[in-house]
């Protein structure tokens, strides 16, 4: 009867086994055959043309493209990521306060409202005045980072055990440098990869982009002039998702071989983002904290 059991017990956890293996494989079909749709078609669009030249340019390319998508990204970053921060560490430390529940809820919220809708809001209440921007187009990526970063955020420092909290405070350090000094520090690889999943979220948004930033045809200034007096941020810019919105829909093949090229290279910087994150990590905090 125990032989029985034994045998029982062991095809079960084969057949368990050879399930799980199959989601895996079946998880993997739709991102090879992405990976490989992306590869062929738009592999053949990008050469060093491809990089530095304009897109009405002969021939085309997406050069302020690329420079676009990183300045509303790195806008985006710079409002989100301290204030999601801060929001993390007040829901993670202060969970019983009267406001940390409503704070959790309209996150929740926020995190499910349409890329589009966001987009439409800034314009209403950004655009209107001050014109089409990629300041405002940082600030309609960085409403949708926010509660995505604030959330991983939490999750990220309740993972930390009390008894670090406990020890810093019993060696009668002020509790706000117990917070930042060691229990952030504990807590930062899963804080980064939260960032991470955030820059990934935002970096292929077309929509809200459409109505803030709305695009354009030439490099953002970049003289040194305009840069110490912000004008890059004043002026509205192209960036990747919408030019690949706007190749995708031209009838010409050539064009849309570009799309397929910027898509390519949109997929390439999150993946360089992402592997750069996960070297930091390693490099900073060693095997464990990846």
């Amino acid at each position: 009867m125990i032989v029985n059991n034994a045998a029982s017990r062991r095809w079960k956890n084969r057949l368990a086994l050879c399930v799980m293996v199959a989601m895996v494989l079946a998880s993997l079909v739709p991102l090879v055959s992405l990976s490989w749709t992306l590869v062929s078609k738009g592999i053949g669009a990008v050469n060093w043309q491809f990089f530095y030249h304009l897109p009405l340019a002969t021939p085309r390319g997406v050069g302020n493209a690329i420079l676009g998508s990183a300045l509303v990204l790195l806008v985006a970053t710079l409002v989100a990521v301290p204030v999601g921060l801060l929001v993390g560490l007040y829901l993670a430390h202060f969970a019983q306060d009267r406001m940390a529940g409503p704070t959790r809820s309209l996150l929740d919220v926020m995190s499910g409202i349409p890329a589009i809708v966001v987009g439409m809001f800034i314009y209403s209440v950004v655009v209107q005045h001050f014109g089409f921007s990629a300041l405002a187009g940082g600030l309609s990526l960085s409403m949708i980072m926010l509660p995505i970063f604030a959330r991983t955020t939490e999750e990220a420092i309740k993972a930390i055990p009390p008894t670090v909290n406990e020890a810093g405070l019993a060696l009668g350090l002020p509790r706000r440098r117990v917070i930042m000094r060691i229990v952030l520090r504990s807590a930062m690889p899963a804080v980064l990869t939260g960032f991470f999943l955030a820059v990934a979220r935002v970096g292929g948004e077309a929509a809200p982009l459409l109505f803030t930033a709305f695009g354009s045809n030439s490099w953002p200034s970049h003289s040194v002039k305009d840069i110490v007096t912000f004008k890059p941020l004043t002026e509205q810019v192209a960036s990747l998702p919408q030019i690949i919105y706007e190749y995708a829909k031209d009838p010409r093949p050539e064009v849309v071989s570009l799309a397929w090229g910027a898509s390519l290279l949109l997929v390439g910087m999150i993946l360089t983002i992402r592997l750069g994150t996960n070297m930091y990590i390693r490099y900073r905090y060693g095997k464990g904290g990846a």
